[in-house]
């Protein structure tokens, strides 16, 4: 608190008194009736008093957040998309078009999922570079079952990717960890049930409908940035392009205005499915980097997401786009619709 210069042409005795409410107000806690009290004065005296403080520069209030965080981009983000919250990290000084997800949206969205996450939750974590970076980041998580949502990119590589962060979250939980050892993408369709009747892979299943709280990624139909894109043939991408493909997540595909297209698709996929993942209450994308910034937009306009954890680039990208027919992830999307 200081006494600016338009707070002197308060008289004296004013200045004392609305410093020492301002003082139990501000700093000590206290509410407005308890300083009326104290003071002898109405508490609409104490409410007018605390307004002028603040009019007459005798109180200044700063809001602080880490340097890194956004919060004004964060407001809006979260406002214009209707998601339950958005935090927006600084894009690294460097970003380009073609730069990969900021390596610190991880450590950001672990600490969010910390703030999430209550005792007896169940969490799902599907396949994804971000989804791995934010468990190898995890520090504290309350009590909780962790289930693996999605099968991996290539079952070669499970150790290091989803598995071991479904391991990593149960181990910071204490709690219960179901991982899937199954590739996402299968050849066929009944290549897939069958590995979905297998008793690892279909007691994972069993919990789909208990997750509270699930963390995704988001990919463009891309090379290198979508995990589907690169498992298919030539003539597979051609199919799906062909259908106006936007974006990916958890091997669901969308076009750029947030419909899902290929849904045939699915059929060969170890993944969780669309309608269970719109009942989900929390659902948490982290994906950033202006390579994915349509994308992002064409998931969040799907209904699917509640929660975004992405960069400054990619906020400016959404804010300003047209974003037309946008559905609120707090209303949640119809899966009939999907």
């Amino acid at each position: 608190m200081s006494a600016g210069r338009s707070a002197l042409r308060m008289g004296p005795a004013e200045l004392v008194q609305a410093a020492a409410m301002a003082r139990r107000f501000y700093l000590e806690g206290k509410s407005k009736i308890q300083i009326a009290e104290e003071f002898g004065v109405s508490r609409f005296k104490v409410a007018r008093v605390l307004e002028t403080a603040l009019e007459r520069d005798l109180v200044r209030i700063e809001i602080r957040v880490p340097a890194e965080l956004d919060a004004e981009r964060s407001d809006a983000l979260r406002a214009r998309y209707g998601l339950r919250h958005a935090v927006v990290v600084e894009s690294p000084a460097d970003a380009s078009e073609d730069a990969p997800d900021p390596e610190n949206l991880g450590a950001v969205a672990a600490d969010l999922l910390g703030e999430l996450v209550n005792e007896g939750d169940v969490l799902g974590l599907a396949w994804g570079r971000s989804t791995i970076h934010m468990a190898a980041s995890l520090h504290r998580l309350p009590p909780c079952t962790v289930v693996q949502l999605t099968g991996v990119y290539d079952a070669g590589t499970a150790e290091r990717g989803s598995v071991e962060a479904v391991r990593r979250a149960a181990q910071v939980s204490g709690g219960d960890a179901h991982p899937i050892y199954a590739p996402m993408l299968l050849p066929d369709p009944a290549t897939a049930a069958a590995l979905r009747n297998q008793t690892g892979i279909a007691r994972a299943f069993e919990y789909f409908d208990k997750v509270t709280v699930a963390a995704v990624s988001i990919g463009s139909w891309e090379p290198g940035i979508s995990t589907v894109h690169d498992m298919l043939t030539d003539e597979e991408r051609a199919h799906y392009a062909s259908l106006g493909v936007a974006a990916e997540m958890s091997a669901h595909l969308f076009d750029a205005e947030g419909r899902r297209v290929g849904r045939d698709l699915g059929e060969r996929c170890i993944t969780v499915e669309a309608d269970r993942l719109r009942r989900i209450p929390e659902v948490v994308a982290i994906a950033g980097g202006l390579r994915k910034a349509a994308a992002i937009g064409a998931v969040l306009r799907s209904g699917l997401v509640t929660s975004l954890v992405t960069d400054t680039a990619v906020a400016d990208y959404l804010l300003t786009e047209s974003a037309p027919g946008l559905r609120p992830a707090l209303e949640r999307a119809d899966p009939d619709e999907l």
